[in-house]
């Protein structure tokens, strides 16, 4: 693939991923996404087969990297896993300019309109997921080895715990904006030392 090329279906999936964050994905159709990014219908078309294929590619080659490093990163070389687990859900939810917070999560959004609809994106999205919850228990078994956190801490449950606390406020925040995440951070750090 040529240079140009390559920069072309870049731009498609950033303008893409950009209209499926604030619309959702099954009301963006090519149309907008061709008239976004100012390529020919011939041009989206020679990079994608159709819409959905599109998707899978805006997940695995823009969500996912972007994701990775804000979710699992943080966590690889962690060695205070109570406050690093807690940083890192810190810097996620107010300090990180990729998340917009009246639109949520693109993940969470992107998990609830399509994994129960559309296998691909389940597996995709499945996947993105067990990065994040990996790097969890890695951190917390890491932790437990190192004596930080409590011999009989389940570090699945940990992670299952965090995961769906970080979808269920930046769901919350859609509503009642920024300042949900003060309050359910504190929460969460007092959750967090419970573990050591």
């Amino acid at each position: 693939m040529s240079a140009k090329a390559a920069a072309t279906r870049l731009n498609i999936l950033q303008k893409a991923f950009g209209l499926v964050y604030q619309n959702g994905y099954r009301t963006t159709s090519v149309d907008d996404i061709i008239a976004t990014t100012q390529v020919t219908k011939g041009a989206f078309f020679y990079h994608f087969k159709n819409k959905d294929e599109m998707g899978l590619a805006m997940i695995n080659e823009v969500m996912y990297p972007g994701m990775l490093a804000a979710l699992a990163e943080p966590l690889i070389n962690a060695t205070n896993p109570v406050a690093d687990l807690y940083i890192m859900m810190h810097a996620l939810l107010m300090e990180n300019p990729f998340f917009i917070t009246k639109y949520g999560c693109p993940a969470i959004n992107l998990i609830e309109e399509m994994a129960g609809h559309n296998e691909l994106f389940n597996k995709a999205l499945t996947q993105l997921s067990n990065q994040w919850q990996q790097a969890i228990v890695s951190c917390v078994d890491n932790g437990r080895a190192a004596g930080k956190i409590k011999p009989e801490v389940n570090s699945l449950q940990v992670a299952y715990f965090i995961m769906s606390g970080y979808g269920g406020i930046r769901n919350l925040g859609k509503i009642y904006g920024k300042e949900c995440y003060t309050t359910y951070l504190a929460e969460l750090k007092n959750y967090l030392t419970t573990l050591s």
